[in-house]
């Protein structure tokens, strides 16, 4: 018999967030946001906005829909919404008409999603936990529903995209991910002409494997190849081999695929997120940068072996040790071989000033500091990308590899 002293009733916000859940199931996703309206509604919010952020990571744009305030974009770097974006953090603003704007980060698992925010007379505690749990639940709703409609694809995207480019956004993992021991964040320029740069990444026990690739050309032929690669290169990862298969894997596919003429350069990576031994392959890719101490210390080498696709032969693994706090930051070429108007190209010396320079400056976070540089990089080459340009990094933590041990 169950015990009859445990109190087993529906408190008012186990309430509000169950009605949400039992409906949000065969909810059509042009009603997703009514919904969230609705249900704010309920603790006295109003003036509900649902804000992503667009495909060049710039500003974070309200999604339409019956019931939502729907207002201006908000730049993502210097508004209330943008820090709450950035930081992963609850933003209060007292308005001068009275009540609190509030704007809290829709985060599912440790990718920001976007912003939710809503007007409320009043804030307390009871509010605050109810609404950071609501705009979990609103994120993974969103998640969830996205990948059967186009309606939040059409209102991050500013301005047309290119077919390749499509094509890369649905083979790109989240652009973020954290646990405790390990963060990782990429980003891609020009978001809406992007072709034959990606990256992937997976988080398996103690292990993060990493891959970031160049497939040779433009437009519709690079993105075929970097799809080829990268599905190629998942297959490899989930039948558990070693770094060196999976460059072969790789490599034997875009061969057979495309034919001698055709390369894809890459950088295959492990990290063990318990003990920081981190190994690399190298495939005709510009070496990663190790950031440790708020600066740039070294490339990290390893013997260079030919692109995917010439058949070369078994690369050889380099291993490197990190120490908690450093970051590994890998790039295309597009990043330094942008030439500056009628000067020389953009170069690995101006990278790796760029990053020093930042790097002095207060931490927002990964991901907050990625997009930042990569912005800095692109006013630096006088906002010109004609080529892919893809930054990816990777910040070790340290800690215990047993997620459940961290939390205890």
């Amino acid at each position: 018999m169950g015990d009859e002293s445990v109190d087993r009733s529906e408190g008012f916000g186990e309430r509000l967030l169950g009605l949400l859940l039992d409906r949000a199931p065969l909810m059509p996703p042009q009603l997703i946001a009514p919904l969230i309206a609705e249900e704010v509604a309920r603790i006295g919010g109003r003036e509900v906005s649902i804000l992503l952020q667009d495909y060049a990571q710039e500003v974070l744009v309200p999604l339409p829909g019956r019931k939502l305030h729907v207002g201006q974009p908000q730049p993502v770097a210097d508004s209330p919404a943008g820090h709450a974006f950035l930081r992963g953090h609850v933003v209060e603003v007292p308005q001068t008409q009275g009540g609190v704007r509030m704007y809290l980060p829709l985060v599912d698992g440790s990718d920001q999603v976007g912003v939710m925010a809503l007007t409320l007379d009043t804030v307390g505690d009871d509010d605050r936990r109810l609404l950071r749990r609501l705009a979990g639940l609103v994120a993974d709703m969103l998640v969830t529903k996205n990948a059967y409609t186009d309606q939040f694809f059409q209102a991050r995207r500013r301005e047309p995209m290119s077919v390749s480019a499509e094509i890369q956004w649905n083979l790109l993992p989240p652009l973020s991910m954290s646990v405790p021991q390990v963060a990782v964040a990429g980003i891609l320029e020009p978001a809406y002409h992007v072709a034959g740069d990606s990256f992937d990444y997976a988080l398996n026990d103690s292990i993060l494997h990493a891959a970031v690739i160049d497939a040779m050309g433009h437009g519709l032929d690079a993105a075929a190849m970097a799809t080829v690669a990268i599905g190629a290169y998942r297959h490899a990862r989930r039948v558990y081999v070693s770094l060196e298969e999976k460059y072969a894997y790789m490599d034997d596919a875009i061969s057979r695929q495309f034919g001698p003429d055709h390369f894809v350069t890459a950088q295959l990576m492990h990290l063990n997120i318990a003990t920081g031994e981190f190994e690399l392959v190298n495939a005709g890719h510009p070496a990663p940068l190790l950031i440790r101490d708020g600066r740039v210390e070294r490339q990290l080498e390893s013997a260079t072996t030919l692109p995917v696709g010439f058949g070369g032969e078994q690369p050889r693994m380099r291993q490197h040790v990190l120490r908690p706090g450093d970051r590994v930051l890998s790039y295309t070429d597009g990043i330094i071989e942008e030439h500056l108007t009628g000067k020389e190209p953009f170069g690995e010396e101006r990278l790796i000033h760029c990053v020093d320079r930042l790097a002095q400056e207060p931490s927002e976070g990964l991901r907050a500091d990625l997009r930042k540089l990569s912005h800095t990089l692109k006013r630096e080459r006088g906002g010109r990308t004609s080529d892919d340009a893809t930054l990816f990094m990777i910040e070790w933590h340290g800690g215990a590899a047993d997620h459940l041990a961290v939390l205890d």
